[in-house]
């Protein structure tokens, strides 16, 4: 639960300081005073909607499994949002993304906003008859992993099928462009270092007249070699240095002729042919070395396409294998969901009809298979579609269904925040809502914004939202603000005495 809650610089909001001890929480207040601001504030905390306020935080007493996120654990944990120019969001003060944000609360948020029919989406309802099922067969959550297991089984055989199938149709095309490919490569047939050891033959063929000139020319020197002896002797100067340096031209002038001999034997027109066609490879594969991988990889492909028969006789007898189970499985599934479908609705019909509505029909039929079965759930309100129905009834609707949810799953609690829950309904239907709330509180920390006395009377802690001077205040009511609130609620603001003994009234009875 939410134990405190802080609000800086936001819109009429100049700073809020709100705690809170109890679960079932009512704020109320003439309109425009800054309610739907108040609880945009909230949700904004959480990731759930936008806000400019500077400054948001509050204190949560409730486990969250935060270290799935990375991030530490404490009592409570600490959320908070500040902004300059971006928001920012922290949990126990380290920096969480808003899509984190709103994935913890998500976990422990429960929002109901007008007209949202989320709850009743195919994935919930069945979400929720499956923790029904569960919770009278122990088997049953077993069978449950077990389906999934084999359904993502079946999907991944299923799509390596489909593929063959589609390479089939194409197959002969494929060979015919996969063995081409080889063969270009084949008939070339390079080696890694084969284009490198042609490109220096080209260079020294490029060079070789100047070689063989400059040698020619160069080795007039050992004609001197003897007057240059004779004069380091005459010098006393040692010729060892003069002797080697001599020694290494002549091996070197010698290794260079003996290459350029072997040039003599190289066919030019050959040369430039060979590195043309590595350099075909290269712009086309980035290297020989690539070319020569990308060589192995359409062998591997040729051989498949030549065992593709056989590799889809195997899938299909695999897919075949998978689907048997399946549908096992899911008959399975239908039967303990329909005898769950059974215990929703009875328990979905005894809040309806302290909510004072009647007539709502679950049904559950065959669909087409997916990861959830092959079940969905329909529901009708008389007869008539969610979407036809009127938001007071949508609303009752919704909160029938949740009431019943946390018969079986959240029973360990969470956070309900509710938006005018009770708006276009009586008085007596106000009341009725504010009881199936009270059965809520026991499991939810509640926060909703309410226009009904009937409501509010019910609540364990009262809010009073106002505006002074453009400027909003919330202040908690004690029993005679409850009753100076409930009695403006009932008669406006010239207070009567029969508000304020029906105020009176509605306070001895919740």
């Amino acid at each position: 639960m939410i134990e405190r809650f802080y609000l800086r610089n936001h819109l009429s909001f100049k700073e809020a300081t709100l705690e809170f001890d109890k679960n079932f929480i009512v704020f109320t207040g003439p309109s425009g005073a800054g309610k739907s601001i108040l609880m945009e504030a909230l949700l904004s905390l959480f990731g759930l909607k936008e806000c400019d306020a500077k400054h948001i935080e509050a204190s949560v007493a409730q486990k969250l499994s935060l270290q799935n996120y990375g991030i530490e654990e404490d009592e409570p944990n600490i959320f908070r949002l500040s902004k300059e120019k971006a928001a920012r969001y922290f949990i126990n003060n380290q920096q969480v993304s808003k899509k984190n944000i709103k994935q913890i609360s998500q976990s422990f948020i429960n929002y109901l906003s007008l007209r949202e029919f989320t709850e009743f989406e195919n994935e919930n309802l069945l979400r929720l008859l499956d923790a029904i099922a569960a919770k009278s067969d122990k088997k049953y959550t077993d069978t449950l992993t077990t389906f999934h297991k084999t359904y993502q089984d079946y999907k991944k055989a299923h799509k390596a099928l489909q593929k063959i199938l589609d390479e089939e149709k194409k197959v002969q095309e494929l060979k015919e462009f996969t063995a081409f490919e080889i063969e270009k490569i084949e008939k070339i047939s390079p080696t890694v270092d084969e284009f490198d050891t042609l490109m220096q033959q080209k260079k020294e063929l490029s060079k070789k007249e100047k070689i063989e000139q400059s040698i020619e020319e160069a080795s007039q020197i050992f004609q001197y070699t003897g007057k240059v002896a004779e004069a380091l002797h005459l010098l006393e100067s040692d010729t060892t240095f003069f002797d080697d340096a001599i020694t290494q031209l002549e091996a070197t002038f010698e290794e260079a002729k003996g290459r350029l001999e072997e040039l003599e034997d190289i066919d030019i027109e050959y040369l430039l042919d060979r590195i043309e066609q590595l350099s075909s490879l290269k712009r086309k594969h980035g290297s020989i070395e690539e070319a020569l991988n990308y060589l192995e990889e359409k062998k591997k492909e040729l051989a498949r396409y030549e065992n593709l028969s056989f590799e889809k006789e195997q899938l299909e007898q695999k897919e075949q294998t998978l689907k048997k189970e399946i549908d096992t499985l899911s008959e399975t599934l239908t039967k303990k969901r329909t005898k769950a479908l059974q215990t929703l609705q009875e328990r979905v019909e005894h809040y309806l009809n302290l909510l004072y509505l009647e007539n709502v029909l679950f049904d559950l039929h065959e669909t087409t298979l997916s990861e959830t079965g092959k079940d969905e759930v329909s529901v009708q309100l008389k007869n008539a579609d969610l979407k036809k129905i009127s938001a007071g009834e949508l609303n009752r609707l919704r909160l029938a269904l949740l009431a019943a949810k946390s018969e079986f799953i959240q029973s360990e609690g969470g956070i309900l925040i509710l938006d005018e829950i009770d708006a276009n309904v009586s008085g007596k239907e106000s009341m009725s809502i504010a009881t199936v709330l009270q059965k809520l509180s026991q499991n939810y920390q509640i926060f909703a914004i309410s226009h009904q006395p009937q409501l509010s009377s019910c609540a364990d802690m009262h809010f009073l939202v106002q505006k002074q001077q453009d400027e909003s205040k919330v202040t908690p009511l004690d029993h005679e603000g409850r009753i100076k609130e409930l009695s403006r609620m009932i008669s406006g603001e010239e207070i009567t005495d029969e508000a304020v003994n029906f105020a009176k009234s509605l306070l001895e009875k919740a």
